[in-house]
């Protein structure tokens, strides 16, 4: 069949899901409808904000469905009359297996992971913070249970040595526009060849789940490599953060995003802060010092070391923690 005349229903919500959604209706590819999540109130208006993957199937001039709950008879019965052929989730919530099965040929999930590795809501996090030099974006069908279906393309990027998640998310997410098209493509000529993930132990699959304030925390003791790589898993967003503390003053929050690692002998406790009151703002750890680029503290900007010192003359009487 040919791929343009699929029926295809796309469900998303963040940006990540965007670029390949407009390369599917500007390729020409049958988008009948687009799926995503109820507009919810944010910000300090508590205004309705309405999801990436709305906006751009507004702009695209494409039918949206937003159900509250995905098992709802009124939103099945939405979906069985559009007839659809194959389902694309990207990004999405875990769909109820009434969904799932209604395509002619089935649901794929784009998932940003080479899996069975980082199976769950943060791969891209966890892929730098645990240190990996390689990681890519995987297609697969879905089945009963989340991360686990029959694999049917994988692409490969290197993690460098200086992406962030930031950058990784960019990379990412275009590698994987590429392979949602090459995916249909090979479904709609029946040339696709799902392989079942291996079933290794849980325990030797690293995993990702998602990410919380708490685990954003820097911990000092760590080696210096670890700690970087911590600060770039969660940068620009959540941010890794620490506690700035002096004795008889309450603590600050900081927020760090970019930060670099200096080997040295370990003089000073994991926390203290090195700093020529001008220009340079470190912190000792484990076998080193982290010499933090650019940081923000709570209310402020966002700044480089530089402009806090200017500001903040004895920092040096603070530590973290």
């Amino acid at each position: 069949m040919d791929a343009k005349q699929l029926r295809i229903v796309f469900m998303g919500t963040p940006e990540f899901a965007v670029p390949s959604l407009r390369a599917l209706v500007e390729g020409g590819f049958n988008v009948v409808a687009v799926v995503t999540t109820p507009d919810k109130p944010a910000g300090r208006g508590r205004r309705l904000h309405e999801s990436e993957v709305k906006i751009a199937a507004r702009e695209l001039g494409l039918p949206i469905l937003q159900p509250e709950k995905l098992r709802d008879p009124a939103f099945v019965a939405a979906l069985e009359a559009l007839r659809p052929d194959l389902g694309i989730v990207i990004a999405f919530r875990m769909l109820p297996e009434v969904v799932w099965r209604m395509p002619r040929l089935g649901t794929f999930n784009l998932h940003a992971s080479l899996l069975p590795r980082y199976r769950g809501a943060a791969p891209i996090n966890w892929a730098i913070i645990n240190g990996e030099r390689e990681t890519g974006v995987t297609t697969f069908l879905l089945n009963h249970e989340i991360d686990k279906g029959a694999v049917i393309g994988q692409l490969r990027t290197p993690i460098e040595a200086d992406d962030t998640v930031g950058t990784l998310y960019e990379r990412l997410m275009h590698l994987g526009t590429g392979l949602v098209l090459e995916t249909v493509g090979q479904l709609a000529a029946g040339t696709a060849a799902p392989i079942e993930q291996p079933q290794e132990p849980l325990e030797e699959l690293p995993p990702a789940p998602k990410i919380f304030k708490e685990d954003c925390l820097v911990d000092w003791n760590r080696p210096g490599r670890r700690i970087i790589d911590f600060i770039r898993g969660l940068s620009p967003v959540p941010a890794a953060w620490s506690r700035l503390v002096r004795e008889g003053d309450e603590a600050l929050t900081v927020k760090i995003f970019r930060a670099s690692f200096e080997a040295a002998a370990a003089d000073e406790a994991p926390g203290t802060i090195l700093t020529d009151r001008r220009t340079t703002l470190a912190v000792a750890c484990a076998d080193g010092r982290i010499r933090i680029e650019e940081l923000q503290l709570a209310g402020k900007r966002r700044m480089s070391a530089r402009e806090l010192l200017a500001g903040f003359r004895d920092l040096d009487t603070y530590r973290f923690e």
